[in-house]
């Protein structure tokens, strides 16, 4: 049976492209996804399901989605290793090494979490759909830490609406060039595509999605400073964007960091520590610390050595 969704645009949104307007308004779902149902005539404006693919939208336009019966999921199960934190009938947690993907896409089918989720606990959400499968939020490839997935729909609404509501308890500890001055401070700049290079975010004063980083200074370094990060919102890229846009790239960053590294290392130094959301059944609040990793704190060994700090 679809499930149908309306809404009427603001002045707020006016002139956002329709994929982005709804995947502003749908959070668990994906923009990709919803392109797709924009390609198969399951968006309407204003009656009409014409000439919609770079549509923008007008205050008081009326866009209704029809959201189908998710598919059979056709991703293959594989038998690889994953640290569960947590596990029962509606969430696990991971602990997810650096490089590994977190979802199938195109060209990249298998080896992902997705993939060593399936053959583990069989069932996942389906609101994401085939390639997605339980996952509520992401983190990068080379970003280490913990995750949340749903198992089944309920749960994952639950979660999505926390992400929403900016009530989950996300931060990270990073490794980044230079010498922050503030002990503790708030980065509070919209996040959008980058206006040149379409595969970068950057901050954007035009169709950026609101984005807040609070951060807070663990320790300094002659040349770099170890940072814990709590995010509010969750935008793509959100700590790496916000820490080049004050100067302060991530160490290892191959998008946003310095061409030049002292450190070999496959990725940046960000690692998800501290999650915490209230379960969507028992209605309890839990928290989740995963330690660094190995590739992380070989880093600062060195750091301290070059600078003499222990």
């Amino acid at each position: 049976m679809l499930e149908i969704q309306k809404f009427v645009v603001d002045d707020r949104d006016e002139g956002l492209r329709v994929d982005v307007y709804l995947s502003n308004q749908l959070d668990h779902v994906s923009r990709s996804f919803i392109q797709k149902l924009i390609e198969q005539g399951n968006v309407m404006i204003n009656g009409s399901k014409e000439k919609l693919k770079k549509y923008k939208v007008q205050e008081n336009d009326e866009i209704a989605v029809e959201i189908p019966d998710p598919e059979i999921l056709k991703i293959e199960p594989e038998n690889i290793p994953i640290d569960i934190v947590y596990e029962d009938d509606d969430v696990i947690v991971v602990n997810k090494p650096q490089g590994m993907v977190v979802h199938p896409a195109p060209g990249n089918y298998h080896g992902t979490l997705v993939n060593a989720l399936l053959y583990h606990c069989k069932t996942l959400s389906s609101i994401n759909g085939v390639i997605r499968p339980g996952i509520v939020h992401r983190i990068d490839k080379d970003t280490s830490g913990l995750l949340m997935v749903a198992k089944n729909d309920r749960a994952h609404r639950c979660l999505a609406e926390q992400l929403k509501e900016h009530s989950i308890n996300r931060i990270y500890i990073a490794l980044v060039h230079g010498n922050i001055k503030e002990e503790r401070g708030t980065i509070n700049a919209p996040i959008g595509r980058h206006p040149v290079d379409r595969l970068k975010m950057a901050v954007v004063a035009k169709n950026g999605k609101e984005a807040v980083t609070h951060f807070a200074v663990l320790k300094r370094f002659h040349d770099y400073t170890l940072i814990q990060a709590k995010l509010e919102t969750g935008r793509t890229h959100q700590i790496r964007v916000h820490m080049a846009y004050m100067h302060h790239p991530l160490v290892g960053d191959p998008v946003y960091g310095i061409k030049k590294e002292k450190f070999h290392i496959e990725g940046q130094a960000l690692h998800a520590q501290t999650l915490g959301f209230v379960h969507p059944s028992t209605g309890q609040y839990m928290e989740f610390y995963a330690e660094l990793p190995p590739y992380f704190t070989k880093i600062i060994k060195i750091i301290e050595n070059i600078s003499g700090q222990r």
